[in-house]
């Protein structure tokens, strides 16, 4: 009886319903049967199509997919905490993005989600001293899918980047857990200096499109960032600031501006 348990593969409800909406996809629209096979039902488990996928991206003539899926298939069974962040930022993705209808669409289509988990493989070879491999992934991810993540910086998990373009994250900059932030945002420094230059951003803050947030700042938790404002002071918890530069021009309106997702100022503002 104990063999039989061993044998009996764990159920994983989140990569069923990733498979059943992929052989619905694959019935719908026969053409995509190829990539979708290939990214998602070769696979017996999330990590498993998540290492294919990044490999798949980011190769090049410079490093195979080979080598780059043997890479990510050690970061995930070494690092198991990487799966965990994987499937917190793709429910993440699913809950807060209204474009997003099924599971399968960050794996197959959404640039923020696999830049993301490519970024994760990346900080994981940082944190090994593996420097020039995790700059390779800095320099491949910014290529592919113009999102430039030190690999240095800290990232928490549940993190949704909408449309995710021409996104910058420096070296000492950390980002905290349900963080959800637009194109075009910058956490960036403020010159030349070479310590500890880059934003904090505590959990659950909401950062607009193009909005700019420079030096070694702190953003509340909870707070929102509206779109297009710089920010170079720190912000208190549970606030809206808007402007250049960024002041305080109401409380953030809800418990968790980032699954909200609400960019309007209320009335009350």
């Amino acid at each position: 009886m104990a063999e039989t348990r061993r044998n009996i593969a764990p159920v994983d409800p989140v990569w069923d319903r990733i498979t059943k909406e992929a052989r619905e996809a694959v019935r719908d629209e026969p053409l995509m049967g190829g990539l979708i096979h290939a990214c998602v039902l070769h696979h017996k488990t999330l990590e498993k199509a998540l290492s294919y996928r990044i490999a798949a991206k980011l190769s090049s003539n410079e490093m195979s997919m080979v080598i780059l899926r043997e890479i990510a298939d050690q970061a995930y069974e070494e690092a198991p905490e990487l799966v965990d962040a994987a499937r917190a930022d793709l429910v993440a993705v699913y809950e807060r993005d209204p474009a997003c209808h099924r599971l399968l669409q960050p794996i197959l289509y959404f640039k923020g989600y696999q830049a993301m988990q490519a970024y994760r493989v990346g900080h994981w070879l940082w944190t090994r001293g593996q420097w020039d491999l995790a700059y390779f992934f800095q320099m491949r991810i910014s290529e592919i899918f113009g999102i430039d993540i030190h690999p240095a910086a800290r990232i928490g998990k549940g993190i949704m980047i909408d449309h995710a373009h021409s996104i910058v994250i420096g070296e000492t900059a950390v980002v905290g857990d349900n963080v959800s932030m637009l194109h075009s945002v910058t956490l960036g420094g403020t010159g030349k200096e070479e310590e500890d230059r880059h934003p904090k951003i505590e959990d659950g803050v909401l950062i607009g499109a193009g909005a700019k947030v420079l030096g070694n700042i702190r953003i509340g938790h909870c707070s929102r960032i509206a779109a297009g404002s710089v920010v170079l002071a720190d912000v208190p918890p549970c606030k809206t600031v808007a402007g250049i530069p960024a002041k305080i021009v109401g409380e953030a309106g809800c418990d968790q501006p980032s699954v909200n997702m609400d960019q309007l100022f209320s009335s009350s503002q």
